[in-house]
């Protein structure tokens, strides 16, 4: 047995592993509360201006790719069932993005 057969755990391989549980538990979740928060701020305010649609569209664009690209392609290369992967969408990106429009709805409501 040489050397190149034994394989070493090092801190570098684990780098890409750390990162894509960086963007699906801390990343993710905030980037989509603030998200939702945001794009309820925007259909509750009723100034649809062109500059804010835009922004609004252009978020709203960011976040299926960073729901699409990040969570679920990142997922189904670590595990190629689907629908455990839909799951962990649920989780990290549909349910903060969720909450982002409830905790305005409530603050409007005050």
């Amino acid at each position: 047995m040489t050397r190149a057969d034994i394989r070493v755990d090092e801190p570098s391989s684990r780098w890409p592993q750390r990162f894509a549980d960086g963007v699906r538990f801390v990343v993710a979740p905030v980037i989509l509360f603030i998200s939702g928060f945001s794009t309820t701020d925007f259909v509750l305010s009723g100034a649809y201006t062109w500059p804010r649609t835009s922004r609004v569209l252009v978020l709203t664009v960011t976040i299926a790719v960073l729901t699409y690209e990040f969570v679920y392609k990142e997922q189904l290369t670590r595990e190629p069932d689907s629908s455990r992967a839909l799951k962990i969408v649920l989780y990290t990106c549909a349910l903060p993005y969720l909450m982002g429009v409830a905790v305005l709805l409530l603050l409007a409501r005050m």
